[in-house]
């Protein structure tokens, strides 16, 4: 019998006020699964992404993680998510290391000096570990907010456009860092209105138009060019 989901969402409602963004939503992501979510601006990808992560609760309908409610249990979910957010949302004033140990105090982690350092080694920025982030590009403070997860090994990684900014050197790791957490049994959901990288890495690939689930399809032999295609169709379909 085939192991549940790693995330489960089932009949998802989100409504703001009299704003509707979400509706009836229905996706289900397994362990070593990664799921690209696509949609034009205020399709309600970045919403999914924060009920997820515990961040909104759902107007109706319920999201799972790990088998835990997201708005019933969200001190358990939040062990097994890394949220990787369209910002860095990193300490400029600080070192990087003084970054990630003060991160790791607030998120009650006990992580030894060699833990620190390897996470740092882990994301290319171990020579500049006592430099302080507002010296550093868009692509290095990227890498140490994916740092923050080389240490809290989430079983569950939700990023909000996440090859945005970077350099291309910071895209190759990140996309080789995706596809280690997928093989040793993570799922990922990526938002995104690209239709570059995220695409290598997606299992599948989820369209939102008008709130609902538009289209869910395996990413297969698809090309970004026939992805293009099915993303006009169906939310030309919805407007």
């Amino acid at each position: 019998m085939a192991a549940d989901p790693l995330i489960r969402v089932t009949s998802l409602r989100k409504t703001f006020g009299k704003h509707r963004v979400l509706e009836s939503l229905d996706l289900d992501v397994h362990e070593g699964e990664a799921l690209a979510v696509l949609g034009a601006n205020g399709a309600g990808k970045t919403t999914l992404l924060k009920i997820l992560a515990t961040l909104v609760r759902p107007t109706r309908g319920t999201a799972m993680v790990a088998g835990y409610d997201c708005a019933k249990d969200p001190e358990r979910v939040r062990r097994h998510v890394g949220l990787v957010a369209h910002g860095a949302y990193v300490y400029e004033d600080l070192t990087a290391l003084e970054n990630l140990t003060f991160w790791t105090t607030l998120a009650g982690l006990r992580t030894s000096a060699a833990a620190l350092a390897g996470a740092l080694a882990s994301v290319e920025l171990e020579r500049f570990a006592g430099e302080r982030v507002r010296t550093f590009s868009a692509g290095m403070k990227r890498r140490l907010s994916l740092a923050r997860f080389v240490l809290a090994r989430p079983r569950v990684l939700l990023l909000d456009e996440p090859f945005a900014g970077l350099d291309q050197r910071a895209k190759k790791w990140l996309e080789e860092h995706l596809a280690s957490f997928k093989s040793s049994g993570g799922a990922i959901v990526m938002a995104t209105h690209s239709f570059g990288r995220e695409l290598a890495v997606a299992d599948r690939i989820a369209i939102l138009a008008g709130g609902v689930v538009a289209l869910d399809t395996p990413r297969g032999a698809l090309s970004a060019e026939d992805v293009q295609r099915l993303y006009a169709l169906h939310t030309e379909d919805a407007s």
